[in-house]
């Protein structure tokens, strides 16, 4: 219980140091090159055709996910935080239709659909690992507070690329803070349900993920097929399936 305490302050005291560096920090503005994806043919009069299509996993991941809410009994402890849940999964669904939207035609302006429901997504997960590991209260009583945070820092970074003075410190910090936190809770922290592993694999996945966007024209120079972007969509959404499948599996641990 002590060391779990302590876990609790680490993860308060990096949230503070979190929010002082994206105050006092220089400004970091969109890269203006981050739009320019090295694969962007045009296959059937669709432009960007595969970072397109490879966002169809997500709708199939975040519709599946919302089938299997359906079916959860108000006897679980994942009805104890059900709306948590519902915005993770129609974050991920939103997610598919805003990232299609943006590589159909990416600007600063459709990158702003794609971002609002990652948000939804990464602050919707992070409420459901809170509840689960740590505590059901404060799962409950975080999950608007992180919702609304990760909206702003979207519309804070939209509006601050409109008066030219870009800034996404606090996107940045809404995106990673959960990254890195999360590994913590999953280390320290008795998860109250079985099959916990799917978010360790959800982990690897988005690192595997990461690797590949980063190696965006490398990847696609080598095989030719996809490029690291979109094999970045699938990575991930793989992940996320991972989470869904086990979804109805998962039960109270006993005491």
């Amino acid at each position: 219980m002590k060391k779990q305490k302590i876990t609790s302050i680490l993860l308060v005291i990096l949230a503070i140091v979190g929010l002082i560096s994206a105050h006092f920090i220089h400004p970091i503005a969109q890269d203006k090159h981050y739009h320019s994806f090295c694969d962007q043919r045009c296959i059937y009069g669709v432009p960007n055709f595969w970072n397109v299509l490879s966002n169809l996993p997500f709708l199939l991941v975040g519709i599946i996910g919302l089938i299997k809410l359906r079916s959860i009994s108000k006897e679980s402890f994942i009805s104890e935080n059900k709306i948590a849940y519902q915005f993770f999964y129609l974050g991920i669904t939103f997610v598919s239709i805003g990232s299609g939207y943006y590589h159909l035609s990416p600007s600063n302006e459709s990158l702003l659909w794609d971002r609002l429901p990652m948000t939804f997504a990464f602050m919707g997960l992070f409420s459901i690992l809170i509840s689960e590991f740590i505590s059901v209260k404060s799962g409950k009583l975080l999950l608007f507070p992180l919702l609304v945070s990760g909206v702003f820092s979207v519309l804070y970074w939209f509006y601050t690329e409109k008066i030219q003075m870009g800034n996404l410190n606090y996107y940045i910090l809404v995106q990673f803070y959960p990254v890195i936190s999360i590994p913590i809770i999953l280390l320290f922290y008795p998860s109250k349900l079985t099959h916990f592993r799917a978010y360790w694999y959800l982990l690897l996945a988005y690192l595997l993920a990461k690797i590949s966007e980063h190696f965006d024209e490398a990847i696609f120079t080598s095989i030719h097929l996809l490029s690291g972007h979109s094999i970045k969509h699938i990575l991930t959404s793989l992940g996320l399936m991972g989470v869904v499948l086990v979804l109805h599996k998962r039960q109270k641990k006993s005491a």
